[in-house]
Protein backbone atom coordinates (compact mmCIF):
# COMPACT_ATOMS: atom_id res chain seq x y z
CA UNK A 1 0.00 0.00 0.00
CA UNK A 2 1.28 3.46 -0.83
CA UNK A 3 0.61 6.74 0.95
CA UNK A 4 1.03 10.33 -0.15
CA UNK A 5 3.11 12.78 1.88
CA UNK A 6 3.45 16.51 1.45
CA UNK A 7 6.88 17.54 2.72
CA UNK A 8 8.46 20.92 3.33
CA UNK A 9 12.22 20.68 2.96
CA UNK A 10 15.00 23.23 3.48
CA UNK A 11 16.13 25.06 0.37
CA UNK A 12 19.54 23.35 0.31
CA UNK A 13 17.85 19.92 0.31
CA UNK A 14 15.49 21.03 -2.46
CA UNK A 15 18.39 22.37 -4.53
CA UNK A 16 20.41 19.15 -4.26
CA UNK A 17 17.34 17.06 -5.04
CA UNK A 18 16.47 19.21 -8.05
CA UNK A 19 20.02 19.23 -9.43
CA UNK A 20 20.45 15.48 -9.02
CA UNK A 21 17.04 14.74 -10.55
CA UNK A 22 17.86 16.93 -13.55
CA UNK A 23 21.23 15.20 -14.02
CA UNK A 24 19.57 11.79 -13.92
CA UNK A 25 16.61 12.87 -16.04
CA UNK A 26 14.15 11.76 -13.39
CA UNK A 27 11.32 13.47 -11.54
CA UNK A 28 12.33 15.09 -8.27
CA UNK A 29 9.58 13.22 -6.44
CA UNK A 30 10.79 9.80 -7.64
CA UNK A 31 14.32 10.55 -6.50
CA UNK A 32 13.08 11.82 -3.12
CA UNK A 33 11.10 8.61 -2.59
CA UNK A 34 14.13 6.50 -3.55
CA UNK A 35 16.39 8.37 -1.10
CA UNK A 36 13.83 8.22 1.69
CA UNK A 37 13.25 4.47 1.23
CA UNK A 38 17.00 3.76 1.08
CA UNK A 39 17.66 5.77 4.25
CA UNK A 40 14.84 4.12 6.18
CA UNK A 41 15.90 0.65 5.03
CA UNK A 42 19.47 1.33 6.13
CA UNK A 43 18.27 2.44 9.56
CA UNK A 44 15.69 -0.31 10.07
CA UNK A 45 17.59 -3.23 8.57
CA UNK A 46 21.06 -2.68 10.00
CA UNK A 47 22.86 -6.01 9.53
CA UNK A 48 25.13 -5.25 12.48
CA UNK A 49 22.35 -4.36 14.92
CA UNK A 50 22.51 -7.76 16.63
CA UNK A 51 26.10 -6.98 17.63
CA UNK A 52 25.33 -3.63 19.26
CA UNK A 53 26.55 -3.83 22.84
CA UNK A 54 27.92 -7.36 22.36
CA UNK A 55 31.56 -6.32 22.66
CA UNK A 56 33.39 -4.15 25.12
CA UNK A 57 35.93 -1.69 23.77
CA UNK A 58 38.43 0.74 25.17
CA UNK A 59 37.98 2.92 22.09
CA UNK A 60 36.10 6.08 23.06
CA UNK A 61 33.10 7.10 20.94
CA UNK A 62 33.25 3.86 18.91
CA UNK A 63 29.50 3.85 18.34
CA UNK A 64 29.51 7.39 16.95
CA UNK A 65 32.79 7.32 15.03
CA UNK A 66 33.03 3.71 13.81
CA UNK A 67 32.98 4.72 10.13
CA UNK A 68 36.00 6.96 10.69
CA UNK A 69 37.87 4.21 12.55
CA UNK A 70 37.11 1.66 9.83
CA UNK A 71 38.08 4.11 7.08
CA UNK A 72 41.33 4.98 8.84
CA UNK A 73 42.16 1.30 9.23
CA UNK A 74 41.49 0.60 5.54
CA UNK A 75 43.60 3.60 4.52
CA UNK A 76 46.48 2.41 6.71
CA UNK A 77 46.24 -1.09 5.20
CA UNK A 78 46.30 0.39 1.69
CA UNK A 79 49.37 2.49 2.49
CA UNK A 80 51.21 -0.46 4.02
CA UNK A 81 50.34 -2.54 0.94
CA UNK A 82 51.73 0.21 -1.31
CA UNK A 83 54.96 0.13 0.72
CA UNK A 84 55.25 -3.61 0.16
CA UNK A 85 54.67 -3.27 -3.59
CA UNK A 86 57.02 -0.33 -4.03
Amino acid sequence: MEHTLLLEVPENVYDVLTKTAEQEGRPREALAVEWLVATINRLVYDPLEEFIGAFSSSVPHWADDHDQYIGKSILEMMHSKEGEDG
